[in-house]
């Protein structure tokens, strides 16, 4: 099956490393969240291994989670508190729970990771049918860059050793503001081939998702500290209300 119709493919490849060092601080965006939810049922789109959900459900915030990878599943629930998180395993565009939930988020570029156009708009309606009246729909994404996109292709040295060279290739289509990464490693075993596949929106047109749905933006910051966000930000925090 294609990366562009497989949405446990992600999760498949990179569930055994997807809690190692160098990913972000999951503390800032537990507690933008956690303000929030303030009582209410809370709900995590492409929930992973938990980074985020996990500690929020310390807090005492009930988090559900969906998550389309059952290997990812496996890894939240032998985290401490992770055998008790209602998880439904699914795709997220089609938020597959009834809720009510007064807070729904994703984080870490997740929606770009529903790589048709009309599967991101699916996800939004389908947020917007779980949202009880006031609800909201909160979504971490970076602004892509123009620049980056100033070609068809890109091939990126990664790294050589004397035993092993690996390379990244992205094949974009501008059009469709989608792109294809192949990551290719070379080694004594052979040739290891890692897959990605994105859709990527500016924040113009994610509110315009959102409009389509019912649902409206409130409020936009830089980060999960709540800095401004401007012509400079590279990524947005934006609050959709129901």
């Amino acid at each position: 099956m294609s990366v562009f119709d497989d949405p446990g493919h992600f999760g498949r490849m990179w569930a055994d490393r997807y809690d190692s060092p160098g990913n972000p601080d999951p503390g800032p965006a537990v507690d933008f969240l956690a303000e929030r939810a303030g009582d209410g049922r809370v709900l995590e789109l492409a929930v992973g291994t938990g980074r985020v959900a996990l500690p929020l459900a310390a807090r005492g915030v009930p988090v559900d989670g969906v998550e389309a990878s059952p290997e990812m599943v496996a890894k939240l629930r032998a985290k401490p508190g992770g055998d008790s998180m209602p998880v439904t395993v699914g795709d997220m565009a089609d938020v597959p729970v009834t809720g009510p939930y007064r807070l729904v988020y994703l984080v870490f570029n997740t929606l770009f990771n529903l790589v048709r156009a009309e599967r991101q708009q699916d996800c939004f309606r389908n947020v917007a049918r779980v949202l009880v009246p006031g609800g909201e729909f909160v979504v971490e994404a970076f602004v892509p860059d123009a620049a980056t996109f100033d070609r068809d292709e890109q091939v990126q040295m990664r790294s050589v050793t004397e035993d092993s060279a690996t390379i990244r290739l992205h094949q974009y289509d501008r059009a469709a503001q989608t792109f294809v990464r192949q990551t290719v490693t070379f080694d004594r075993d052979g040739v290891h081939l890692e897959p990605f596949a994105m859709r990527y929106c500016w924040p113009e047109q994610i509110d315009e998702l959102a409009h389509r749905a019912g649902l409206r933006l409130v409020a936009r910051y830089a980060d999960w500290h709540r800095h401004p966000f401007d012509d400079t930000s590279t990524s947005h925090i934006s609050v959709y209300r129901r």
